[in-house]
């Protein structure tokens, strides 16, 4: 399975392709965009790795990450999905799809973050399996937390990954 096409008013979510990945390596070496992620910018060969990920998450799970871009320009603005990390943390989030994103710096602060997380969450809704999806997110990242509690997720937990705090939210889907 590929990532299904998702449109919104000014955004369009696609499938991932090997000609992304210079724009991908550019977001994801930005500092600006990691440093409530683990603080650690990415290499092409570790997004290269990333860009594989997210194809294996459709191809075996169903549900993935998406590009998204632009409608009107094609320009990249950034990542977006749900993903099985199988991440060490709350029991609370294991065996369920946890929801991400990453906008390139040019593109913070212009309310895409929301408007392409709402067609992600509206497309989870009607096709995940599960009945509830998971977040984490730095305390001190205010716009993504800010992002997440408007589609309903609320903290559950605190925690650290890597010494650093994170916040673990969940959000029921709707049925």
């Amino acid at each position: 399975m590929n990532a299904p096409t998702l449109e919104s008013a000014r955004l369009r979510l696609r499938a991932h392709g090997p000609s992304d990945l210079a724009a991908c390596a550019a977001m994801w070496s930005d500092p600006e965009v990691t440093r409530y992620i683990g603080a650690r910018a990415s290499n092409e060969q570790q997004t290269w790795s990333r860009v594989l990920a997210y194809a294996g998450h459709w191809a075996l799970l169903g549900f993935g990450y998406w590009l998204i871009e632009e409608r009107e320009s094609g320009a990249f603005v950034g990542e977006i999905g749900f993903a099985d990390f199988h991440r060490a943390l709350a029991p609370a989030m294991r065996d369920v799809p946890e929801f991400g994103f990453a906008l390139a710096a040019a593109y913070h602060g212009r309310g895409y973050g929301t408007e392409a997380a709402r067609a992600v969450h509206a497309w989870g809704d009607e096709h995940l399996a599960s009945d509830r999806t998971v977040c984490i997110t730095s305390p001190l990242n205010a716009p993504s937390r800010a992002v997440v509690e408007k589609l309903g997720y609320r903290c559950f937990e605190e925690t650290r990954i890597d010494g650093a705090p994170i916040l673990c939210y969940e959000r029921r889907i709707p049925r």
